[in-house]
């Protein structure tokens, strides 16, 4: 009962809050917030990407430190690919794994209940790979039992973790682990995801964002020292720092999101390693989209639920960066919807003029000042991933629809999912549900 007074109360802050904060100064603030956040958070992954660079990235030899050593004393990896339904890609994902260059890798595919022919191919990829290892589980338990499951079974200290419709590079897996061998503080290494699906104007925009966005926040995000999530697609794990944290949540929508935020509370440290390249696949419609980040925005809202009681101890102050970027992301969107309101409200009522909005379009010089920005960070993104991507020049032109698509996803699944995670009645088990994988694909 006091977790759901809790619950209540906080949602009604933060509905609260956009119209407390126009009331108390004027609507013309609050929109000057809407339009100078996004600003000032482009102008800090810009920095903190070149930064990233200039000190670190730049530096990184091509070739990882562990490919050269390997002999009796080098460590087992376990490669782990939880599979739902992924029929048509398994097979050369799975192929692609067994193709790595690191020698002492086993590969365990687990099949989650697919209702599909992932089971099927899976056994007759056992049977021409002697060295791969199945576990079929009898019903769709979710992504987190498939990979407690995958853990359980193995042999390694070192889990690499990436999805059934992945194809890894052939270094992909000594990238990852390099740190966790030179570091025994890292408990986790995330890699450099890229799109594959390309075939239309949603899967080419997405190509812009894990350059121009995501590839600059992982890099920010590590300079802060900690990491708001790993990649869910290509993740590297310390088998000691999972047992210590319990491993994945079956219960969260977002295993990867929720894992991050374990590790670090207790005081792991997380790595972004961007040589670790794996191809992944993106919906390339509307609807698949919406989908999936929907779920990436109620992934989040329930790790800020989960997480609120504890984080504000001292000893987690490391994480109140990451905390305050969610709520003032969070407070963003609602700030928008409340312009919107108020500037829809008042075309037909005389509202106070500490309410007025007049315009929902930023000052002039604010939406030149935007998209300058906003052409600097694709031109500092491109510079800095184009090493990893050699055909990322070609998206360049389809980047520039990238800001309007990334800050409306943004606004409207913080919307929808903030609201239904703090009114959720109790935690189910995550269970995995169909995807939308893309239409065509391309291997770079």
């Amino acid at each position: 009962m006091t977790d759901r007074i809790l619950t209540f109360t906080i949602l009604c802050l933060v509905l609260s809050f956009p119209l407390g904060f126009a009331a108390t100064f004027t609507g013309e603030v609050m929109l000057n917030f809407v339009f100078l956040w996004p600003l000032f958070m482009a102008a800090l992954w810009m920095a903190g990407g070149i930064y990233f660079w200039f000190h670190r990235e730049r530096y990184w030899s091509t070739t990882p430190d562990i490919s050269n050593n390997q002999g009796a004393d080098s460590p087992l990896i376990s490669m782990l690919i939880p599979c739902y339904n992924e029929g048509p890609n398994v097979r050369e994902t799975v192929e692609a794994a067994l193709k790595q260059r690191y020698t002492n890798l086993e590969v365990i595919a687990i099949n989650d209940g697919s209702s599909d022919n992932t089971g099927d191919i899976l056994t007759e990829l056992a049977i021409e790979y002697p060295t791969l290892r199945v576990i079929h589980l009898a019903e769709n338990q979710g992504k987190a039992i498939a990979l407690r499951t995958g853990a359980a079974a193995a042999k390694g200290d070192f889990l690499v973790c990436i999805d059934g419709d992945a194809l890894p590079e052939p270094d992909m897996a000594a990238f990852l682990v390099a740190p966790l061998i030179k570091y025994p503080r890292v408990g986790a290494v995330t890699g450099n995801p890229r799109i594959r699906t390309r075939s239309t104007l949603v899967g080419r925009i997405q190509v812009g964002e894990f350059s121009s966005i995501i590839g600059l926040i992982k890099r920010t995000q590590r300079i802060y020292g900690h990491v708001f999530t790993v990649s869910g697609v290509i993740t590297a794990f310390r088998r000691t720092a999972l047992e210590e944290v319990g491993y994945w949540s079956p219960e969260m929508i977002t295993e990867d999101i929720d894992i991050s935020w374990k590790l670090q509370l207790q005081h792991w440290s997380i790595f972004f390693e961007p040589r670790a390249i794996c191809w992944i696949l993106m919906p390339e419609t509307i609807k698949g989209l919406w989908k999936q980040r929907l779920r990436w925005a109620q992934g989040g809202a329930e790790v800020f639920v989960k997480n609120m009681k504890n984080i504000w101890s001292f000893e987690h102050k490391r994480m109140w960066v990451l905390l305050g970027e969610f709520m003032l992301s969070t407070l963003w969107a609602f700030s928008y919807a409340m312009s919107v309101l108020l500037f829809i409200v008042g075309l037909f009522v005389t509202l106070p003029i500490n309410l007025h909005v007049e315009t929902l379009f930023p000052p002039h010089f604010t939406g030149i000042t935007l998209a300058v920005v906003c052409l600097f960070q694709f031109l500092v993104s491109i510079i800095i991933e184009h090493r990893y991507e050699n055909k990322i020049f070609q998206s360049l032109f389809w980047v520039v629809w990238f800001p309007v698509v990334y800050w409306m996803l943004s606004l409207f699944t913080t919307l929808v999912a903030f609201p239904k995670v703090m009114l959720k009645k109790q935690q189910r088990r995550a269970r995995w549900s169909h995807s939308d994988r893309g239409i065509e694909r391309t291997t770079k």
